[in-house]
């Protein structure tokens, strides 16, 4: 048996009995049990590979298919014999949630790959090839949201917490990896919208495509979630499970079971030497950071936070308030629940404001005309009737773009109106599109005459 299993077509032919039993309804988890000699000695890289020889062999992906389950049931049982105690985490854990999203991952990686090798066999086939093509730009949008998802969550949520403990490199090869296959999913994204597409160009992005999300899939649950489960502490988990929900999750709907004994904690809050980073970092970690030749250098930086405002998205000091509002490309007025003006922002403003109205009531600060329609607005305000009123005016050759914002808090309670004005003269130019990397493309013009705001005391 162990000389047979060396065969590859030996191993597609039991491969091809497993997929028949699948098809009249055996579970996986029953033939996993049967088969379990042969799936020890099949690799979960090479069953893709055999998968792609079945669907040249005449083999419908639909049918196919049906060895995804075992595929994952495969994968998960070569994690759990690295670290089996990933997948004993409670159910609705962030690693755990993590895991099943790759196991989505992997199943949708393979159907990617076994459609587009169908696609070239029908391509002689209008019918045949439409439908699969269809298929397989279903597939392709589905697969985008892994980076807006999955990729996204670990770049933004969780990666912080590992550069706090010095491990800088690790984020920043998987995030250029991230990319890399973002950018492979859009070319296969093109590919398949083109007017006359190409079987073969598109067999060959989609496979490589499948190949990347695979990879990673194996560089995540074997190397970076050991990692974390290691380092991270219940409180760095909920902190990472409530600020989750927002960024949103691939193929699974996680459980609102967990609920540890923890305090948040956030990954400035962390600290740690290096000592403590390598006693407790898996060994598989530190080869691969050994064989990268990377130094580990915690993030020990400490603010000191005595005369901050606690905000519900971190700290500022008063001068900071002061300043980031002077910065900021609008005009911003704070009128609060008894119509009386709190604040104003300072820098260079479209409309002039003056201190002596910290305190006046709103309606005192607008020409008599038009005071009643300050009052229909504030009264649909605090009514609960309308969350903004929009206004927009030509002056001076600007187009200004004026809003008012009810303000409320957590429980919908009313506490003023904010009152935002800005000039969009050349936002409602822009065309095209300019990117992060083009910023060194910039060549700032000389001010041209005219080109200053007048300050006008118009309005309050």
């Amino acid at each position: 048996m162990a000389e047979l299993l060396k065969n590859s077509e030996y191993k597609k032919e039991l491969l091809k009995k497993m997929i028949k039993r699948l098809h009249r309804g055996e579970s996986p988890e029953k033939l996993k049990e049967e088969f379990r000699q042969i799936l020890t000695n099949v690799s979960p890289l090479e069953i893709p590979l055999i998968e792609q020889e079945l669907v040249k062999d005449g083999l419908r992906p639909i049918d196919i298919a049906k060895l995804c389950d075992l595929h994952v049931l495969l994968f998960r049982e070569a994690v759990n014999q690295q670290d089996r105690r990933l997948y004993d985490l409670p159910d609705g854990h962030p690693l755990k949630v993590l895991l099943q999203e790759n196991e989505a991952i992997l199943k949708d990686a393979e159907m990617l790959s076994l459609y587009s090798n169908s696609l070239v066999k029908v391509k002689d086939d209008p019918d045949a090839f439409k439908n699969i093509l269809n298929t397989l730009k279903d597939i392709a949008s589905k697969i985008r949201n892994i980076g807006r998802t999955h990729y996204n969550r670990e770049e933004i949520i969780i990666f912080p917490y590992i550069e706090r403990r010095g491990l800088n490199a690790v984020a920043s090869v998987l995030w250029r990896k991230h990319d890399e296959i973002r950018a492979k999913i859009a070319k296969l994204t093109r590919l398949l919208a083109a007017e006359e597409p190409d079987p073969e160009q598109i067999k060959e992005m989609a496979v490589d495509v499948a190949n990347a999300l695979t990879d990673m899939v194996f560089r995540e649950n074997n190397i970076l979630y050991p990692t974390l489960y290691a380092l991270l502490s219940d409180g760095e988990w909920l902190a990472i499970k409530n600020q989750s929900n927002e960024v949103g999750y691939y193929g699974v709907e996680p459980p609102d079971d967990w609920h540890p004994d923890a305090k948040e904690v956030l990954p400035y809050q962390v600290e740690g030497s290096l000592e403590d980073v390598l006693n407790i970092m898996p060994e598989r970690m530190r080869q691969e950071l050994e064989k990268q030749g990377v130094a580990i250098n915690p993030d020990n930086f400490k603010w000191d936070l005595e005369g901050h405002i606690k905000l519900d998205f971190g700290f500022l000091n008063g001068k900071e308030v002061d300043q980031i509002f002077k910065h900021l490309p609008l005009d911003i007025t704070f009128i609060d629940s008894n119509d009386r003006v709190k604040f104003f922002s300072g820098g260079d403003r479209i409309f002039f404001r003056s201190p002596s109205i910290i305190g006046r009531p709103v309606q005192l600060c607008h020409p008599p005309r038009s005071v009643h329609i300050v009052n229909r607005i504030l009264d649909a305000f605090k009514k609960g009737e309308r969350d903004h009123a929009d206004f927009w005016i030509q002056l001076g050759g600007r187009f200004i773009y004026i809003r008012y914002f009810a303000v409320r808090d957590e429980n919908g309670e009313y506490m003023g109106t904010l009152e935002v004005t800005q000039d969009v003269t050349e936002i409602r130019n822009l065309q095209g599109e300019k990117r992060l990397l083009d910023w060194h493309k910039d060549r700032k013009p000389a001010a041209k005459e005219g080109d200053k705001k007048d300050k006008k005391p118009i309005g309050y």
